[in-house]
Protein backbone atom coordinates (compact mmCIF):
# COMPACT_ATOMS: atom_id res chain seq x y z
CA UNK A 1 0.00 0.00 0.00
CA UNK A 2 1.26 3.46 -0.87
CA UNK A 3 0.02 7.03 -1.10
CA UNK A 4 -0.71 6.65 -4.80
CA UNK A 5 -3.17 3.83 -4.04
CA UNK A 6 -4.76 5.80 -1.21
CA UNK A 7 -5.21 8.77 -3.54
CA UNK A 8 -6.78 6.47 -6.14
CA UNK A 9 -9.11 4.90 -3.56
CA UNK A 10 -10.32 8.36 -2.47
CA UNK A 11 -11.00 9.38 -6.08
CA UNK A 12 -13.08 6.24 -6.74
CA UNK A 13 -14.88 6.61 -3.40
CA UNK A 14 -15.83 10.21 -4.18
CA UNK A 15 -16.80 9.62 -7.84
CA UNK A 16 -18.32 6.14 -7.34
CA UNK A 17 -17.39 5.57 -10.97
CA UNK A 18 -14.11 4.08 -12.18
CA UNK A 19 -14.21 5.95 -15.49
CA UNK A 20 -14.67 9.38 -13.95
CA UNK A 21 -12.11 8.61 -11.24
CA UNK A 22 -9.57 7.52 -13.87
CA UNK A 23 -10.16 10.74 -15.82
CA UNK A 24 -9.73 12.79 -12.65
CA UNK A 25 -6.43 11.00 -11.98
CA UNK A 26 -5.25 11.41 -15.60
CA UNK A 27 -4.99 7.66 -16.16
CA UNK A 28 -6.94 4.94 -17.93
CA UNK A 29 -9.56 2.80 -16.22
CA UNK A 30 -7.98 -0.69 -16.40
CA UNK A 31 -4.83 0.20 -14.41
CA UNK A 32 -7.02 2.00 -11.85
CA UNK A 33 -9.25 -1.05 -11.43
CA UNK A 34 -6.17 -3.28 -11.04
CA UNK A 35 -4.65 -0.93 -8.45
CA UNK A 36 -7.83 -0.88 -6.33
CA UNK A 37 -8.03 -4.71 -6.54
CA UNK A 38 -4.41 -4.92 -5.38
CA UNK A 39 -5.16 -2.55 -2.51
CA UNK A 40 -8.09 -4.68 -1.38
CA UNK A 41 -5.92 -7.80 -1.54
CA UNK A 42 -3.22 -6.10 0.51
CA UNK A 43 -5.75 -5.05 3.15
CA UNK A 44 -7.69 -8.31 3.00
CA UNK A 45 -10.85 -6.20 2.92
CA UNK A 46 -13.37 -5.44 0.16
CA UNK A 47 -13.71 -1.66 -0.14
CA UNK A 48 -16.25 -1.47 -2.99
CA UNK A 49 -19.32 -3.39 -4.10
CA UNK A 50 -19.19 -3.47 -7.90
CA UNK A 51 -21.88 -4.32 -10.47
CA UNK A 52 -22.03 -3.65 -14.19
CA UNK A 53 -24.05 -0.49 -13.52
CA UNK A 54 -22.83 0.84 -10.16
CA UNK A 55 -19.98 1.19 -7.68
CA UNK A 56 -20.66 1.60 -3.96
CA UNK A 57 -18.54 1.69 -0.86
CA UNK A 58 -18.82 -1.21 1.54
CA UNK A 59 -19.35 -0.41 5.20
CA UNK A 60 -15.65 -0.99 5.82
CA UNK A 61 -14.78 1.15 2.79
CA UNK A 62 -16.92 4.05 4.03
CA UNK A 63 -15.18 4.00 7.43
CA UNK A 64 -11.76 3.63 5.81
CA UNK A 65 -12.43 6.65 3.59
CA UNK A 66 -12.32 9.07 6.54
CA UNK A 67 -9.00 7.64 7.72
CA UNK A 68 -7.58 7.62 4.19
CA UNK A 69 -8.40 11.31 3.78
CA UNK A 70 -6.61 12.12 7.06
CA UNK A 71 -3.54 10.12 6.01
CA UNK A 72 -3.42 11.87 2.64
CA UNK A 73 -3.90 15.30 4.24
CA UNK A 74 -1.07 14.55 6.71
CA UNK A 75 1.16 13.40 3.88
CA UNK A 76 0.51 16.59 1.94
CA UNK A 77 1.57 18.60 4.97
CA UNK A 78 4.87 16.75 5.34
CA UNK A 79 6.93 18.97 2.99
CA UNK A 80 5.80 22.08 4.85
CA UNK A 81 6.58 20.45 8.20
CA UNK A 82 10.09 19.59 7.00
CA UNK A 83 10.64 23.15 5.80
CA UNK A 84 9.34 24.68 9.04
CA UNK A 85 11.50 22.32 11.10
CA UNK A 86 14.57 23.29 9.06
CA UNK A 87 13.73 26.96 9.64
CA UNK A 88 13.51 26.49 13.42
CA UNK A 89 9.73 26.95 13.54
CA UNK A 90 9.00 23.47 14.94
CA UNK A 91 10.62 21.20 17.50
CA UNK A 92 11.83 21.87 21.02
CA UNK A 93 14.32 24.08 22.82
CA UNK A 94 15.79 22.87 26.11
CA UNK A 95 17.19 25.85 27.95
CA UNK A 96 18.89 25.94 31.34
CA UNK A 97 19.51 29.12 33.32
CA UNK A 98 21.07 30.38 36.52
CA UNK A 99 18.62 31.83 38.99
CA UNK A 100 19.62 35.47 38.45
CA UNK A 101 18.63 35.20 34.76
CA UNK A 102 15.02 34.63 35.78
CA UNK A 103 14.97 38.20 37.13
CA UNK A 104 16.58 39.84 34.10
CA UNK A 105 16.50 38.92 30.42
CA UNK A 106 15.07 35.36 30.53
CA UNK A 107 11.35 36.22 30.90
CA UNK A 108 11.49 38.71 28.02
CA UNK A 109 13.49 36.34 25.79
CA UNK A 110 11.17 33.40 26.36
CA UNK A 111 8.07 35.54 25.88
CA UNK A 112 9.34 36.95 22.57
CA UNK A 113 10.46 33.51 21.38
CA UNK A 114 7.12 31.87 22.14
CA UNK A 115 5.32 34.70 20.33
CA UNK A 116 7.53 34.32 17.25
CA UNK A 117 7.69 30.50 17.29
CA UNK A 118 4.55 29.18 19.02
CA UNK A 119 5.06 25.64 17.70
CA UNK A 120 8.48 25.21 19.33
CA UNK A 121 8.14 23.61 22.77
CA UNK A 122 10.33 25.41 25.31
CA UNK A 123 11.62 23.36 28.25
CA UNK A 124 13.20 25.46 31.01
CA UNK A 125 15.51 24.11 33.69
CA UNK A 126 17.11 26.08 36.50
CA UNK A 127 20.69 24.95 37.10
CA UNK A 128 23.96 26.35 38.36
CA UNK A 129 26.74 27.15 35.90
CA UNK A 130 28.79 24.03 36.65
CA UNK A 131 25.77 21.75 36.20
CA UNK A 132 24.99 23.36 32.84
CA UNK A 133 28.45 22.55 31.46
CA UNK A 134 27.88 18.87 32.22
CA UNK A 135 24.32 18.93 30.87
CA UNK A 136 25.55 20.37 27.56
CA UNK A 137 28.27 17.74 27.31
CA UNK A 138 25.69 14.99 27.85
CA UNK A 139 23.20 16.49 25.37
CA UNK A 140 20.60 17.06 28.08
CA UNK A 141 20.10 20.73 27.17
CA UNK A 142 20.50 22.75 23.97
CA UNK A 143 21.77 25.96 25.57
CA UNK A 144 22.29 27.59 28.92
CA UNK A 145 22.52 30.98 30.54
CA UNK A 146 25.40 30.96 33.01
CA UNK A 147 27.46 33.40 34.99
CA UNK A 148 30.30 34.38 32.68
CA UNK A 149 33.32 32.19 33.51
CA UNK A 150 35.89 34.64 32.16
CA UNK A 151 38.66 32.75 30.43
CA UNK A 152 37.31 29.40 31.58
CA UNK A 153 35.23 28.49 28.53
CA UNK A 154 35.53 24.97 27.25
CA UNK A 155 36.87 24.94 23.68
CA UNK A 156 33.93 22.89 22.35
CA UNK A 157 31.34 25.45 23.45
CA UNK A 158 30.16 28.59 21.71
CA UNK A 159 29.10 31.57 23.77
CA UNK A 160 27.53 35.00 23.54
CA UNK A 161 28.01 37.61 26.25
CA UNK A 162 24.92 39.12 27.84
CA UNK A 163 24.65 42.47 29.65
CA UNK A 164 26.64 42.83 32.87
CA UNK A 165 25.20 44.31 36.04
CA UNK A 166 26.65 45.74 39.24
CA UNK A 167 26.59 43.91 42.53
CA UNK A 168 24.62 45.28 45.45
CA UNK A 169 24.66 44.39 49.13
CA UNK A 170 21.74 42.32 50.37
CA UNK A 171 21.47 43.10 54.08
CA UNK A 172 19.19 42.97 57.07
CA UNK A 173 18.99 45.26 60.10
CA UNK A 174 20.64 42.54 62.17
CA UNK A 175 24.04 43.49 60.76
CA UNK A 176 23.69 46.93 59.16
CA UNK A 177 22.84 50.23 60.88
CA UNK A 178 19.51 51.82 60.06
CA UNK A 179 21.25 54.93 58.74
CA UNK A 180 22.85 52.93 55.92
CA UNK A 181 19.53 51.32 55.05
CA UNK A 182 17.86 54.71 54.91
CA UNK A 183 20.57 56.08 52.61
CA UNK A 184 20.13 53.12 50.20
CA UNK A 185 23.93 52.83 49.87
CA UNK A 186 26.75 51.47 51.92
CA UNK A 187 30.53 51.62 52.12
CA UNK A 188 32.55 48.43 52.09
CA UNK A 189 33.87 49.16 55.60
CA UNK A 190 30.31 48.82 56.93
CA UNK A 191 29.93 45.27 55.64
CA UNK A 192 33.55 44.10 55.77
CA UNK A 193 33.18 42.17 59.03
CA UNK A 194 29.56 41.06 58.63
CA UNK A 195 29.01 37.30 58.18
CA UNK A 196 29.01 36.61 54.44
CA UNK A 197 26.54 34.25 52.80
CA UNK A 198 27.80 33.22 49.39
CA UNK A 199 28.08 30.51 46.76
CA UNK A 200 30.74 27.79 46.71
CA UNK A 201 33.50 28.58 44.22
CA UNK A 202 32.87 25.49 42.06
CA UNK A 203 29.34 26.68 41.29
CA UNK A 204 30.46 29.93 39.61
CA UNK A 205 34.23 30.49 39.84
CA UNK A 206 34.25 33.87 38.05
CA UNK A 207 31.51 35.31 40.28
CA UNK A 208 33.27 34.00 43.38
CA UNK A 209 36.60 35.51 42.27
CA UNK A 210 35.01 38.89 41.52
CA UNK A 211 33.78 39.14 45.10
CA UNK A 212 37.04 37.74 46.49
CA UNK A 213 38.96 40.39 44.54
CA UNK A 214 36.59 43.09 45.84
CA UNK A 215 37.37 42.07 49.40
CA UNK A 216 41.10 41.81 48.64
CA UNK A 217 41.21 45.33 47.17
CA UNK A 218 39.89 46.56 50.50
CA UNK A 219 42.43 44.51 52.42
CA UNK A 220 40.04 41.84 53.63
CA UNK A 221 40.06 38.06 53.03
CA UNK A 222 36.88 36.46 51.77
CA UNK A 223 35.52 34.47 54.71
CA UNK A 224 32.20 32.78 54.01
CA UNK A 225 29.99 32.17 57.03
CA UNK A 226 27.36 30.15 55.18
CA UNK A 227 27.33 28.66 51.68
CA UNK A 228 24.23 28.33 49.49
CA UNK A 229 23.85 27.40 45.85
CA UNK A 230 20.64 29.16 44.82
CA UNK A 231 20.17 32.94 44.96
CA UNK A 232 16.73 32.51 46.45
CA UNK A 233 18.28 30.56 49.31
CA UNK A 234 20.94 33.21 49.86
CA UNK A 235 18.28 35.93 50.09
CA UNK A 236 16.28 33.77 52.47
CA UNK A 237 19.28 33.35 54.76
CA UNK A 238 19.87 37.10 54.73
CA UNK A 239 16.22 37.59 55.68
CA UNK A 240 16.74 35.18 58.58
CA UNK A 241 19.50 37.44 59.88
CA UNK A 242 22.38 35.01 59.29
CA UNK A 243 24.49 37.51 57.38
CA UNK A 244 24.84 39.68 54.29
CA UNK A 245 25.60 38.90 50.66
CA UNK A 246 26.70 40.58 47.44
CA UNK A 247 24.25 39.80 44.66
CA UNK A 248 23.53 41.06 41.12
CA UNK A 249 21.31 44.14 41.04
CA UNK A 250 18.57 42.18 39.25
CA UNK A 251 17.94 40.35 42.52
CA UNK A 252 16.35 43.55 43.84
CA UNK A 253 13.28 42.33 41.94
CA UNK A 254 13.01 39.59 44.56
CA UNK A 255 11.27 41.34 47.42
CA UNK A 256 11.72 39.60 50.75
CA UNK A 257 10.60 40.90 54.14
CA UNK A 258 13.58 41.99 56.20
CA UNK A 259 15.98 42.20 53.24
CA UNK A 260 17.31 45.52 51.97
CA UNK A 261 19.35 46.01 48.80
CA UNK A 262 21.98 48.75 49.05
CA UNK A 263 24.22 50.19 46.36
CA UNK A 264 27.96 49.84 47.03
CA UNK A 265 29.82 53.12 47.36
CA UNK A 266 32.95 53.63 45.27
CA UNK A 267 34.12 51.35 42.44
CA UNK A 268 31.52 48.62 42.15
CA UNK A 269 32.20 45.05 41.00
CA UNK A 270 30.04 43.75 38.17
CA UNK A 271 28.95 40.26 37.17
CA UNK A 272 28.17 39.15 33.63
CA UNK A 273 26.00 36.36 32.30
CA UNK A 274 26.34 34.67 28.94
CA UNK A 275 24.63 32.16 26.69
CA UNK A 276 26.51 28.92 26.00
CA UNK A 277 25.74 26.17 23.51
CA UNK A 278 27.39 23.37 21.58
CA UNK A 279 27.52 24.46 17.95
CA UNK A 280 26.97 21.31 15.90
CA UNK A 281 25.41 23.14 12.95
CA UNK A 282 22.06 21.34 13.11
CA UNK A 283 19.91 23.07 15.74
CA UNK A 284 17.37 25.23 13.88
CA UNK A 285 15.21 25.98 16.93
CA UNK A 286 18.28 27.04 18.89
CA UNK A 287 19.46 29.27 16.05
CA UNK A 288 16.04 30.96 16.03
CA UNK A 289 16.41 31.60 19.75
CA UNK A 290 19.94 32.95 19.34
CA UNK A 291 18.66 35.37 16.70
CA UNK A 292 16.62 37.05 19.44
CA UNK A 293 19.89 37.82 21.21
CA UNK A 294 21.75 38.97 18.11
CA UNK A 295 21.04 38.06 14.45
CA UNK A 296 24.81 37.80 13.96
CA UNK A 297 25.05 34.84 16.36
CA UNK A 298 25.09 32.09 13.72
Amino acid sequence: MNLRQIRQFIAVAEELHFGRAAERLNMTQPPLSMSIRALEETLGVQLFNRTRKSVALTSAGAIWLDHARKVLADAERLPGIAQRAAQGQLGQLRLAFVSIASYTLLPDLVCRFRAAFPDVRVELREATSDVQFDALAKGEIDAGIIIHPGEGFRPALSHHSLPSEPLVAAVSQCHIPSSAILSQSIAFEQIADAPLIFIPRQVAPAYFDIVADYYAVHGKPLRIYQEAIQMQTIIGLVAAGLGISLVPRSMTEMSRKGVHYLSLEGPTPTVETCMIWKDDGDQPALQSFLDLLDPAVR
